[in-house]
This record gives structure tokens, sequence and C-alpha cells, in this order.
């Protein structure tokens, strides 16, 4: 599993959303997408996750005298380890959700200025709920959620397929939060 550092850094997490979806790409593919962030830079951060473990080489094959390297996410290694997590501070927490939320904004801009923009056509929604729950009723809520995703998740790349992005958080409301807090 790879640590906080390594993924909480906008340019590497903008390099595993990529790479979300049983992805496979080479590294000009994933330039191509990313085509905003300099090529040194996008190689260093390619290499930095290939040395954690969380991309992998799955091919490799040779381009005018260059070997050029196919790489896959390893999901179970992009993810920060809950031991981990719970070490963080309340500081390096807020980072990583600043890092999430920018990520996050910064794919809605890029859809929003898209010669393509059809929300209704494209299934994009944002909205905001809430739920009433006891901590068992959210662990079976996180369960079925899961049991509901994991199918979808295990999708491939076909025709007829797009690949979408959701994303989630869940907190606490303000007024549940501890007195004093």
């Amino acid at each position: 599993m790879a640590t906080a550092e390594e993924l909480l850094h906008p340019v590497r997490l903008r390099i595993v959303k990529a790479f979300l979806g049983e992805r496979a790409l080479t590294t000009r593919q994933l330039a191509a997408e990313l085509d905003d962030l300099p090529a040194g830079s996008l190689y260093r951060h390619v290499a930095r996750l290939t040395r954690a473990g969380v991309l992998q080489v799955i091919g490799e094959r040779r381009v005018r005298g260059a070997v050029e390297r196919t790489y896959a996410l390893r999901l179970s290694a992009a993810r920060i380890d809950p031991a981990q997590a719970a070490a963080m501070t309340a500081e390096e927490h807020r980072q990583a959700f600043m890092v999430y939320v920018a990520g996050m904004l910064a794919d809605a801009d890029r859809y929003l200025t898209s010669d393509h923009l059809d929300p209704a056509r494209d299934g994009a929604d944002y909205r905001a709920g809430a739920l009433w729950l006891t901590d068992v009723e959210l662990a079976e809520f996180l369960g079925e959620l899961a049991a509901v995703l994991q199918p979808r998740l295990a999708n491939t790349p076909q025709n007829g397929r797009t690949r979408r992005m959701m994303y989630a958080v869940m907190l606490p409301a303000p007024e549940s939060y501890p007195p004093g807090t």
C-alpha cells in the first residue's frame, strides 16, 4: 500500500485517476490525456508511483530504440492504509481533502470547458443528501453500497461504455460533532 505522501499529491492523484476503470496506458497515452503536465514531471511521478507499487508494468515493447512500457493500476496499493489514515493529524487530513476536492473540481472544469458538454446525456450530476444512521446502519449501508458498486467497478473498457468518474464524501453533519469541537 502506498503512503499518503505518495498518493496525496495533485499530479500523482491525477495519474492514479487516469488509470481508474481497468485501464492500461503507456506513458505516451498518459501524456496525451494529461497534456497540461510537463513530460519530465509526468515521467518522474509515474516512476515514483511504480516504485511505490501503485502502478505496475504490464508490457514492454521496443519503439525506435527505446522501451515503451504499458502500466496498469494496482488498485489495492492505491489507497492509504487505514492505520496510516488513523495516525494522520487533522492538518494532514485537511490537506488530503483539499487535494481530493481540488482534483474533483479540476475534473469538473475540464468537463465543463469541453466541446461536448451535455450533462443530461452524460449523466453528470451533483447533489447532497442527509442520512440518519446509527453506526451499525452506516456499516450496513457501506456494505450494501460496495455490493452495488463492485460488479460495475470490474467492468472493462468496451465499445458503448463511457468511463465515468464517481466521487464520494461522507462526513458527519456539524451539529453531530461532540460538544467543544
